[in-house]
């Protein structure tokens, strides 16, 4: 299927590893020029070198912290002083961190909301106005289960996915008349470095398989197994594509299924 995107350039947050990388490269592969952001430089060059290389498309660097406005405006100047426009954005940048509500002091909730529900702002404050002149584009928030279905312990990140799902809808509305359409995924239980950090420390005698097959039993997911990181790319490449036009205002569950909602 012909998605339309050559020619386009994106700009990814979180963009050195898991569902940031395999969006880089699923982009790359439709002909998109990519500026990928995060904030280990080392980490984030070898990845725009190995995408660049996997894809042949220009995939550039740019050290980012999201919680830094200025970081912010770097990166996305970086992106148009270097391909002259910028088309699409995906807000990837974030971590899970959930646990007991009275143990989350006003400084972990300030952290949580300042990188995942913030640093969204700050990148789409700075890219809209870019993405109106080129005619239109496409924002991806990148989100999860808990946005919708928020369990026990999961502060504070359910409520900052959950308002960053209710700035998805907001935007959606505000810039569908500049033809640009704003979405979220709510991703469930994907494979990132994340959990091969936590295979690591348990320090169980299985492979990292065994490890998200146990888990993904654990958490009774229909489908059976944990999502690839690469499908999630693809499912981006495809929202941010000529074929998906009239798709806007929607989260979409990434989840094998165990999501309790509709």
């Amino acid at each position: 299927m012909e998605l339309g995107l050559q020619g386009k350039v994106a700009l990814v947050t979180g963009g050195s590893e898991g569902i940031g990388r395999a969006t880089a490269e699923s982009l790359g592969r439709e002909g998109v020029s990519v500026v990928i952001c995060a904030r280990r430089p080392d980490v984030l060059e070898q990845a725009a070198r190995e995408v660049a290389a996997a894809t042949g498309s220009q995939i550039v660097p740019v050290p980012t912290d999201v919680t830094r406005p200025e970081d912010v405006e770097r990166a996305v100047q970086s992106a148009v002083d270097r391909f002259g426009r910028l088309d699409i954005l995906v807000n990837n940048a974030g971590v899970s961190r959930g646990g007991p509500f009275p143990a989350a002091t006003d400084e972990v909730w300030q952290e949580d909301l300042d990188l995942k529900l913030y640093g969204a702002i700050r990148t789409c404050r700075l890219a809209i106005p870019h993405l109106r002149q080129a005619g239109g584009g496409s924002i991806v928030n990148i989100l999860n289960t808990g946005a919708r279905t928020p369990g026990a312990a999961s502060v504070p990140t359910s409520v900052s996915r959950a308002a960053g799902l209710a700035l998805t809808k907001a935007l959606s509305k505000e810039f569908a008349r500049d033809n640009i359409r704003v979405n979220g995924i709510l991703i469930g239980y994907v494979k990132t470095s994340m959990h091969v950090r936590e295979w690591q420390s348990e320090g169980r005698d299985e492979s990292i398989e065994e490890h998200y097959d146990r888990n993904a039993k654990q958490r009774g997911i229909p489908l059976g197994r944990a999502g690839e990181a690469d499908e999630v790319g693809d499912l981006i490449a495809y929202l941010c594509s000529a074929r998906a036009t009239y798709i806007t205002g929607t989260g979409i569950a990434f989840d094998g299924g165990s999501s309790a909602v509709i």
